[in-house]
């Protein structure tokens, strides 16, 4: 077996261990946060995904940004852990300002300083990719709208690139982002009650 089907079978079996703590909101997502990107790095290198490789690097120091907020924000002062939120509507202008200004700037990247074979759809996942790891760590309930597109353009890329675990677990990403973001709504909720 090469090393990078091995790499893709590592990462998606982290990929899986993530999947289940970030439906169940736990903050022990945050854990393989780490390890995940960390696989993927190697992974994404050797495959020329190069706008991912960085990403990779991103989600490693969102991770540890994400678990700090969910344990020490300011609400999770509060309540022992930061409640599950709606995206604020005041948000959604500069998200929408960062995604185009960060899609441009990694595909002008990738068009003019890398031999990317897919710089318009590599940077887009990759923007919008910013925008949903910041919404999760802030722990906006939408942040899953957000996967789901990410995670529906990822599996085909990944086909296409012949990453086949990859892909597997992406179009896994985007049922359970459907899933994910009915239960974060019903925690939601149940958080409103107790």
């Amino acid at each position: 077996m090469d090393a990078l089907r091995l790499l893709d079978i590592l990462g998606f079996t982290v990929g899986l261990v993530y999947l289940y703590l970030e439906y169940k909101a736990s903050i022990w997502l945050w854990l393989a946060g780490i390890v995940m990107p960390a696989i993927d790095m190697v992974l994404y290198f050797k495959a020329g995904l190069y706008a991912d490789f960085g990403m990779a690097i991103y989600y490693c120091l969102i991770a540890v940004y994400g678990f700090a907020v969910w344990r020490f924000g300011h609400q999770a002062k509060k309540k022992g852990e930061m409640p599950i939120t709606h995206f604020p509507l005041y948000y959604v202008f500069p998200a929408l300002a960062v995604l185009a200004l960060v899609w441009y700037v990694i595909w002008w990247i990738l068009s003019t300083q890398t031999d990317s074979t897919v710089p318009l759809s590599d940077a887009f996942t990759t923007a919008l990719s910013i925008v949903a790891m910041w919404a999760l760590a802030r722990k906006y309930a939408e942040q899953w709208l957000l996967w789901l597109v990410v995670d529906a353009i990822c599996c085909s890329l990944y086909i296409y690139k012949g990453i086949p675990f990859k892909a597997a677990i992406y179009g896994l990403y985007t049922v359970v982002a459907v899933l994910g973001y009915r239960k974060w709504l019903r925690l939601m909720a149940q958080q409103r009650l107790s």
